[in-house]
């Protein structure tokens, strides 16, 4: 933008030039077209002669002419080969056409900050399809996303130009807390109903995190921990657990599929949805609007609008699910 801004600077300064060129010599007593020629002819130095004999005063403001309109014109030349030779016009094109596709952008995620959690939340997005924006202050960080927004995502123009309008989730992965909770609390502003996971270093912030507006609050690194004492206690359900969510090596697959109000399973019972039969997934829990789960849900037990099934099958299998759910 910098280049861009000097280059159009430059531009506007040389045709303010010849504007001014051509209004001085009408004044002068040339005509319009004299006046245009004379101006564009003394600005560019080819040495022409004068198309009407010039008068004291049209020698000096022919001087002044000179001494300006050639400082401007050289100067918007040096600025445009600056920008050829740096190549700033195909990334702005470049740049420009990124910002209409992010535009275009709907039910997307947002991941603001590329670091190494912010690109292990991109891969996983990617190998499922979803469409994401990764947010960066430090352009040359970003690597592998499809879609960059170059600013600090504390600002609300950066979380706009990343289509936070029209995104569907935005992860928090800052490098600090407080720019999390900043963050969490500006997109929340910006989108009421943007669903918002934020990244915490202390579990003392989980707390600030949520007041400011996040949906769930994650710790990494106690994740991680739990993880690794998980392979150690049960380490087979905790590689098969691995392999369903994340290496896709096997057939099953863990789906959660929400229940609206146009549901055609919504007032009825498990029993009479006939899921198992219907569909052949196996349904693991319920979660209801206040975000409690029944784990092994009674076959008696309704199924209402705002629930989320919790699914075990195959993709075909989840597919049918989904299907029915939505029918």
């Amino acid at each position: 933008m910098t280049h861009w801004r000097r280059l159009g600077g430059a531009l506007i300064a040389l045709a303010l030039v010849l504007v001014v060129g051509t209004i001085g010599y009408v004044v002068l007593g040339f005509s319009l077209l004299d006046a245009m020629y004379q101006t564009v002819t003394t600005v560019s130095t080819v040495g022409f002669r004068e198309v009407e004999p010039f008068t004291p005063a049209g020698q000096l403001f022919t001087m002044v002419l000179i001494l300006f309109g050639v400082g401007a014109a050289l100067y918007a030349f040096s600025v445009l080969i600056e920008t050829f030779l740096e190549g700033q016009l195909n990334e702005l094109f470049g740049r420009r056409r990124m910002e209409q596709s992010i535009a275009s952008m709907r039910d997307h995620v947002i991941i603001c900050g590329w670091g190494r959690v912010g690109r292990s939340i991109g891969d996983e997005l990617v190998e499922t399809g979803r469409s994401l924006v990764a947010v960066e202050r430090i352009e040359a960080k970003v690597t592998g996303a499809p879609h960059v927004v170059v600013g600090d995502a504390t600002e609300d123009g950066v979380l706009r130009a990343a289509g936070i309008e029209h995104a569907a989730a935005l992860v928090a992965a800052a490098d600090t807390d407080a720019a999390n909770a900043f963050i969490a609390l500006s997109a929340r502003a910006l989108n009421p109903e943007l669903f918002i996971v934020a990244r915490t270093r202390n579990e003392d912030s989980a707390d600030k995190l949520h007041r400011s507006g996040a949906n769930r609050v994650v710790n990494p690194q106690s994740i991680g921990g739990a993880r690794m004492a998980a392979f150690v206690l049960r380490p087979h359900v905790a590689e098969f657990l691995d392999v369903v969510m994340h290496e896709g090596t096997l057939e099953f697959r863990l789906e959660e599929v929400p229940v609206t109000e146009s549901s055609s399973i919504a007032g009825r019972s498990l029993r009479d949805t006939h899921i198992r039969d219907q569909t052949g997934a196996l349904v693991l829990a319920l979660r209801d609007a206040h975000g409690v789960f029944r784990t092994n849900p009674d076959p008696d037990t309704q199924v209402c609008a705002g629930h989320v099934i919790i699914a075990i099958g195959t993709q075909d299998e989840l597919d049918a699910l989904v299907t029915l759910v939505a029918s």
